[in-house]
């Protein structure tokens, strides 16, 4: 499946800056599994607070809504959960970004992630376990079916996954009750 071309408002910008990003949330686990209605796209995106001006500059004022650079550049130094919108006004539609910062799965995700499309349309796409992990998180912070629901939709397709490395995050994570939970409904 490819990726809805939307989404490339915000990408194309990402990808001339050459800042290492991944598409994830909802979008990533409707392209791995079935889709569902969104609104938005979350992106992680490796940002130092040195390049805060430049990302803000690729999206013009008179094209998104972009948050003040003081605030991007406090987002951008946050050690984890760093995050901000930007909003494409033609549109409607929103990209959250999330800082890598110092998470280690953002690390690892981003070393992992997968280029979907073919040149000039392409996005980079975050791994199925990152995905899986994250949702599994989000489920526990708030009970949110639809993760669950995306979740199974992954798993029903033939991905392949680092089974291990899916087993012992989801150990090491606390996440045994969520995973548990995809089994029971």
């Amino acid at each position: 499946m490819a990726a809805p071309g939307w989404i490339e408002l915000f990408t194309a910008r990402l990808d001339t800056l050459d800042l290492r990003y991944m598409v994830t949330g909802s979008v990533a686990s409707m392209i791995y599994g079935e889709p569902r209605m969104t609104l938005d796209v979350d992106l992680v995106v490796e940002l130092a607070v040195e390049h805060a001006a430049a990302l803000l500059d690729a999206f013009s004022e008179a094209e998104f809504y972009r948050p003040p650079l003081e605030v991007a550049r406090t987002e951008c130094g946050r050690d984890a959960r760093g995050h901000f919108n930007l909003i494409h006004h033609g549109t409607g539609m929103k990209a959250d970004v999330y800082v890598a910062g110092l998470d280690p799965l953002h690390a690892w995700g981003l070393e992992h992630r997968r280029r979907l499309g073919s040149s000039g349309t392409s996005v980079w796409l975050a791994p199925p376990e990152y995905v899986i992990l994250r949702k599994l998180e989000f489920w526990r912070e708030g009970h949110s079916e639809k993760h669950l629901r995306d979740i199974r939709a992954m798993l029903a397709s033939a991905l392949e996954l680092e089974r291990g490395f899916l087993e012992r995050e989801v150990h090491e994570r606390g996440l045994e009750e969520a995973w548990r939970t995809l089994s029971r409904k």
